[in-house]
């Protein structure tokens, strides 16, 4: 019976053999639990990303499948762009780490799809050095550097609170910029840098804004 059925499966057409996908999709799986991983380690403690890395396991695998799907096509390949329209994040990407992390994952499934496993090896043992090193020297550089902050608030509730929200950052925050400021699905999203000061009262901080917003919601992410 098992033999039946390998020999069923070894008979489909296809222009990627089979041990080939396997070995590819393999790959681009065990790559995708360490860029989550690496995720984790790096920045998960921090709470400030959109939790775009939770697709990270489903979404190497998926997009190794499909390079491996389209590389022998040229007609499938022009489809390309319509195949992956139709993802769009609900929320906002808030970190820029995600996007780098995303475009590891997405290099990592390109190179599983086209057998570059020694370049994304490489790839994967730079970027682990580069954030360790990163990580140790992040204290010793960024005591007097800038930080980021975001802060969402309802859109039907920002004109009110514009005044009142300018003041409390400038008196809680040294060297406050804004930097932008976008609408999106009635959400007002404002990104700051300010001076970086260390051991500073984040939960008062949250407690205080949050009374100052009232009814309205509030949403906060440091960086």
């Amino acid at each position: 019976m098992f033999d039946e059925l390998w020999q069923l499966i070894e008979g489909m057409q296809s222009p990627v053999g089979l041990w080939e996908a396997i070995i590819a999709i393999v790959f681009s799986l065990v790559a995708s639990i360490v860029t989550y991983l690496m995720y984790q380690l790096f920045y998960g403690s921090r709470h400030i990303g959109a939790g775009v890395h939770r697709t990270f396991i489903i979404g190497g695998p998926a997009i190794t499948a499909l390079f491996l799907g389209i590389q022998v096509s040229i007609p499938l390949s022009l489809g390309l762009l319509g195949a992956l329209s139709f993802v769009r994040f609900r929320t906002p990407v808030k970190d820029p780490a995600e996007i780098g992390f995303l475009l590891l994952l997405i290099a990592s499934s390109i190179g599983a799809a086209t057998d570059n496993f020694l370049v994304t090896g490489i790839l994967f043992g730079l970027v682990f050095i580069a954030l360790g090193i990163h990580w140790l020297t992040r204290n010793r550089f960024n005591v007097f550097g800038r930080a980021h902050l975001m802060i969402s608030v309802d859109q039907s509730s920002y004109p009110d609170m514009e005044g009142k929200l300018s003041a409390f950052l400038k008196e809680r925050l040294g060297g406050l910029r804004l930097e932008t400021m976008s609408v999106l699905e009635e959400r007002v999203s404002l990104h700051y840098q300010y001076r970086r000061r260390t051991d500073y009262d984040w939960a008062t901080f949250t407690k205080d804004l949050n009374q100052l917003a009232g009814a309205a919601k509030v949403d906060v992410y440091i960086g």
